[in-house]
């Protein structure tokens, strides 16, 4: 019986697995796609110098253009090779006058190849002298990083955030206690911050956030807007890590329960005509990404069950309720396998995506069977399970059957 049940089980986790969307990746969840960094680069590359431009000229014809630069610092490299003062020409022409810095990066084989010149100032380069490397310790690697954020050379900046976009959750969240609250708080609050960051920063605030900054996020989420807002997702979650259960009731109102958009007061928005303006699905589609948010990376904050009960309200969404359902089924939510089964070919729920997701949602309840179950007999979920799955046979076996395969072969 043991067997089986580990077998059920490891079945059950790799129907999980394909069943349900991409889990989220263990790194910065409202990040842009994480990139290599600098310090990455400097760490692979065999020598990195700081060079000086000193003259040019382009190619004309059938000569080929070039570069000559003066080392002034040699930050990692051969001794015998590299020395300051020395000359390097590249067989390739960039614009610049004298005076102008940059950092080359090279790969050594029988001589060293360097790669193309990366423009520097006088600050960047300090920031990229003294940052930390891969192999240091992540909490003081990101302590370094952070005082960084929003700084006014770019190149900093940029390079600073996409150490964050390559954190784990876990790392950022040891940060807490040093994040610099009033600036943070500024840039959620700021018009002028790049919206590609803002998921970031109310996740930050989130974390070190207190009582007053749960209203200021509060206002910007429910920030009447009937575009889409990059980020939204990210000062949801913020919301949530401050305000728990209390704060997920005025998601559910506001974002949730509500098909039109709501002002500040909880009145309807209307148009120029006196009529409703419907809530955008981004704003929808944010709130639910907020929801996985907290049940992957903070399950403690709120009960799984009442999540669990938000996620619920999205199956009322036809345009969402696929995702939905494949969320409950990864969540073990099997309290509504009724509902499902009324919901199967019902009017706006009369589509294959829907179909195929109700079928693989009932397949997995069939395979959750824990472990310490001290009786042969079946929990009632999967006992529910297997019968819904003989009636949609009966009911629709060609579906049934197209979403076996290829729920199997995912």
């Amino acid at each position: 019986m043991r067997n089986a049940r580990n077998t059920a089980a490891c079945l059950f986790a790799a129907l999980t697995i394909a069943f349900a969307l991409s889990q989220p990746a263990a790194a910065c969840p409202f990040c842009a796609a994480p990139s290599l960094t600098l310090s990455e680069q400097l760490a692979m590359a065999d020598a990195v110098v700081l060079v000086q431009w000193v003259d040019g000229k382009m190619t004309k014809g059938q000569v080929a253009g070039n570069t000559v630069y003066t080392i002034e610092s040699v930050l990692k490299g051969p001794e015998d090779l590299l020395k300051k003062g020395d000359k390097i020409a590249l067989a390739r022409y960039r614009v610049g006058k004298k005076g102008d810095q940059f950092i080359l990066m090279g790969t050594r084989g029988t001589v060293i190849e360097w790669g193309s010149p990366l423009e520097v100032t006088k600050t960047s380069y300090k920031y990229l002298a003294n940052a930390p490397g891969p192999k240091e310790p992540q909490k003081k690697r990101l302590a370094y990083y952070l005082k960084y954020l929003e700084f006014p050379d770019q190149l900093v900046s940029n390079d600073a955030f996409a150490e964050f976009a390559n954190a784990d959750y876990k790392d950022i969240t040891m940060l807490a206690d040093v994040m610099p609250r009033d600036r943070i708080r500024k840039w959620v609050g700021s018009d002028d911050t790049p919206v590609t960051r803002l998921g970031f920063y109310g996740l930050l605030l989130g974390l070190c956030g207190e009582k007053e900054d749960a209203a200021l996020m509060r206002n910007v989420i429910i920030e009447p807007s009937d575009d889409f807002r990059l980020g939204i997702d990210g000062v949801m979650s913020g919301y949530l890590l401050l305000t728990g259960k209390a704060g997920l009731d005025e998601i559910d109102r506001t974002k949730l329960t509500t098909k039109i958009l709501l002002d500040k007061e909880g009145k309807p928005v209307l148009d120029k005509e006196g009529n409703t303006t419907p809530l955008p699905f981004s704003e929808t589609y944010a709130a639910m990404q907020a929801l996985r948010f907290m049940q992957r990376f903070a399950p403690k904050v709120i009960e799984q069950k009442r999540l669990k009960q938000s996620m619920r309200i999205l199956l009322d969404r036809p345009e969402l309720a696929d995702l939905v359902i494949a969320d409950l089924a990864r969540w073990k939510d099997w309290d509504v396998q009724d509902k499902l089964m009324k919901l199967y070919g019902a009017d706006e729920y009369n589509v294959p995506s829907i179909k195929r997701a109700i079928i693989r949602y009932m397949l997995v309840s069939t395979k959750d069977i824990p472990d310490d179950l001290s009786s042969s007999s079946e929990p009632a979920h999967v006992v529910a399970g297997k019968k819904h799955l003989a009636t949609l046979e009966k009911k629709d076996p060609k579906t049934v059957r197209e979403a076996k395969r290829f729920f199997f072969l995912q």
